[in-house]
C-alpha cells in the first residue's frame, strides 16, 4: 500500500462552545428532575451532559483525508484522478457557495462553524456531482495535498 506524497488528515471537531452547551443541557435536565430528589437530579445532570456530549462529538468527528490516491471526506470517497481544479474559499466566498451559489447536485461537507472551505471540481463524466464543497480550517494545505496526490497518480 503506497501512501500519497503529501498525506493530509483533518478532523472537523465541534467548537468549544458546544461542550459548554452540552453541560448546560445536563444542568437543564437536572433542574427538571430536581423535584424528584437529589439522586434523579444527579442522574439527569450526568445523563443529559453525556447524551449531549455524544451528539456534539459524533457531529464533530467527521474527517477529511487525502491518502492512497483518494480524497475521503465524510461519506464521500473519490479517486484524485476524478478531481479537477480546487478553489480556496475565504469566509465570504464560502458563505456564498453555501447559500445562493450552491448547486443542489453538489456534495457539501458543511460545518457552519468553520468559516473557510475548499471547492473541488469533479471531472468524472459518470458522476453527476459537479463539485465538492468541503469545510476545512486549512484549505490551502488540503488543495496542495490534492494537487500533489493527483500529480503522483498521473
Amino acid at each position: 500500500m503506497q501512501l500519497s506524497a503529501t498525506p493530509y488528515e483533518e478532523r472537523l471537531t465541534a467548537p468549544r462552545s458546544w461542550w459548554l452547551v452540552s453541560f448546560l443541557v445536563g444542568v437543564s435536565l437536572a433542574l427538571i428532575l430536581l423535584p424528584f430528589g437529589t439522586l434523579p437530579m444527579l442522574g439527569g445532570l450526568a445523563g443529559g451532559t453525556a447524551a449531549a456530549a455524544v451528539v456534539a462529538s459524533s457531529y464533530g468527528s467527521v474527517r477529511i483525508r487525502v491518502v492512497n490516491g483518494s480524497l475521503i471526506a465524510g461519506e464521500a470517497r473519490l479517486p484524485v484522478t476524478a478531481l479537477g481544479e480546487t478553489e480556496v474559499l475565504d469566509p465570504e466566498e464560502a458563505r456564498a457557495w453555501r447559500t445562493y451559489k450552491a448547486d443542489t447536485r453538489a456534495f457539501l461537507l458543511l460545518r457552519a462553524y468553520i468559516p473557510t472551505a475548499l471547492k473541488v471540481e469533479v471531472t468524472d463524466p459518470a458522476d453527476p456531482t459537479p463539485y465538492l464543497y468541503l469545510s476545512t480550517r486549512e484549505p490551502d494545505r488540503l488543495a496542495e495535498a490534492i494537487r500533489t496526490a493527483r500529480a503522483t497518480a498521473s
